[in-house]
């Protein structure tokens, strides 16, 4: 199976030129935004977002050169996805993500919460200068809907009452939404049509819950190096992914527990061998691959070209992670 550097090889020399053009959008503002920005964008990171949004911008025309409108839409998904990691890490008190500190932890809270927004502000500002009404509109839904994901995270802490649709829900708005509405918007700075343009949505959409459900499955059974955050941490801070979903349909006693917010000791412990005891981590490893399947079927229409072969292959990379 490839790797993501292999899979993102038909647009090597467009990340390229975005990162560097990344480090120029962010502009000379204040020191300790610049510092921070620049801290972001050479923390690593696979690129994964724009990779997608330029792959798909290629394979919608195999014959001919990106235009920078398509190139600024990968830009302005960059800077919205990495807005959101900073206010995450925030919300979620992380000291490192991928192995570098966080902002937070490398400057204060208060620059972390004023670098997301900076960044935040200048995809805005960015979005706005494409001239484009619809992808403005796809654009500033995600905004509005990774702002409403982290809102329902919150909200629905330790709470078994919530539904798997509202699990669903949650896990679109924080992290499918970018995906589904950053293809559609290459799609239409493309001029596609109709049920083409949607099927890029549902492309970016099922993909991008295939990837948070394996994200959710990892915080059981994978390790911190994997996950690029300490393993249990989202049951920790009580979200109810689908792995605890499932579980709680067998076993009664994970309701007490997580009840109790994991108030006594060995709770934590206890709550893992239950969710490992269950068929949940095997019916969440179907539900990835239902998306992934649906997210490859979608966009069978694409022309042949390196770029779409690599769009075919990434649901089944996102799939490997588990194995």
């Amino acid at each position: 199976m490839p790797t993501v550097t292999e899979l993102l090889q038909p647009v090597e020399v467009d990340l390229e030129y975005l990162l560097s053009d990344l480090r120029n959008l962010i502009g000379a503002g204040h020191p300790i935004l610049q510092a921070a920005a620049e801290h972001l964008f050479s923390a690593g990171g696979k690129r994964l977002r724009p990779g997608i949004v330029l792959l798909i911008s290629r394979a919608l025309s195999p014959e001919n050169e990106l235009t920078e409108r398509h190139r600024k839409l990968a830009e302005i998904t960059e800077m919205i996805h990495t807005a959101s990691l900073v206010h995450d890490d925030v919300v979620d008190e992380a000291s490192t993500r991928r192995g570098v500190p966080t902002v937070h932890s490398r400057f204060n809270h208060r620059v972390a919460v004023l670098a997301g927004d900076f960044l935040f502000a200048q995809a805005s500002w960015h979005l706005a200068n494409l001239n484009n009404l619809d992808v403005v509109k796809l654009l500033s839904k995600v905004i509005m809907d990774l702002a409403e994901g982290e809102i329902k995270q919150g909200l629905y802490r330790f709470d078994l009452d919530q539904s798997f649709s509202t699990y669903i829900q949650k896990s679109y708005c924080k992290t499918a939404s970018l995906m589904a509405n950053s293809c559609q918007a290459a799609g239409v700075l493309s001029n596609i049509s109709g049920s083409h343009l949607k099927s890029l949505y549902t492309f970016g959409k099922q993909l991008g819950l295939a990837f948070q459900v394996v994200d959710d499955i990892l915080d059981f059974t994978g390790n911190d190096k994997q996950l690029g955050k300490p393993a249990l941490s989202d049951l920790a801070s009580g979200y109810l992914t689908a792995p605890a979903l499932f579980a709680l349909e067998e076993h009664n006693y994970l309701q007490i527990i997580i009840k109790r917010e994991f108030s006594q000791e060995g709770d934590l412990e206890q709550a893992l061998s239950l969710i490992r005891d269950s068929k949940a981590i095997k019916r969440s490893q179907e539900l990835a691959e239902n998306f992934s399947r649906e997210a490859s079927e979608s966009i069978d229409w694409l022309p042949e070209s390196p770029a779409k072969e690599s769009l075919l292959e990434l649901p089944q990379y996102v799939l490997q992670r588990l194995y």
